[in-house]
């Protein structure tokens, strides 16, 4: 039976969880949650993610929540290495850095990209640039401490590819293809790092499922 997934691929919740997906070859579905008209907030989707948000997930009669929670469950039910439990130094240094994309790197981009894509896309409004300035400089730190992590390591839990790694790709994806590209200039290490895992078999796929509006 095929794992379902309930959100747009565009949300960046999802996007996380579909590339773990493709990184264990899993069969899924994307079922989509018309966030426009409030679908995410309906009794049926409550039921799924008691938060009304994206994504929501099911494997058979296990109903997760919380996109790096749902992505771990995947890649253990995979056998994936992306975890690196086979060590437990290695594997403590991906929670570390997972929890330091989360707190430090989406917590900025979050807010950049909703100003920057859905407020004027979407919602018919004009882009707040104090908010995304803002974020930007919150935003800035974290390429500082990135660039010297990566001048040291190949990848940020170390010189090994990890969840750490390819949980920063959906944010990324839309930092790329923004207005904002250019503040990656200057961080050589951290740019190429993204350039690396955005060209991920996985990665692609999903970016290509990101650009379908019924996705």
């Amino acid at each position: 039976m095929a794992m379902k997934v309930y959100g747009p691929a565009a949300s960046t919740n999802v996007a996380r969880v579909l590339v773990c997906l493709e990184e264990v070859g899993a069969e899924y579905e994307v079922v989509p949650v018309d966030m426009p008209s409030g679908e995410h907030k309906s009794s049926a989707h409550v039921a799924r993610n008691p938060f009304g948000q994206v994504p929501g997930f099911q494997d058979g009669d296990l109903i997760l929540t919380e996109s790096r929670a749902i992505s771990k469950y995947i890649l253990r039910k995979g056998g994936s290495d992306l975890l690196r439990e086979s060590n437990l130094s290695e594997s403590a240094m991906v929670d570390v850095w997972l929890e330091v994309e989360n707190v430090h790197f989406n917590s900025a981009m979050s807010p950049i990209i909703f100003q920057s894509f859905v407020v004027p896309s979407f919602l018919g409004g004009e882009t707040d640039m104090k908010i995304v300035k803002e974020n930007l400089e919150k935003l800035k730190t974290a390429r500082e401490v990135y660039e010297a992590r990566l001048s040291r390591f190949k990848y940020l839990a170390g010189d090994f590819v990890s969840l750490a790694d390819i949980s920063h790709f959906p944010a990324a994806y839309y930092l790329l293809g923004g207005p904002h590209a250019s503040v990656l200039d200057v961080y050589p290490h951290v740019k190429a790092w993204i350039a690396e895992f955005m060209d991920r078999r996985s990665v692609k796929k999903v970016a290509e499922l990101m650009k379908t509006p019924s996705a």
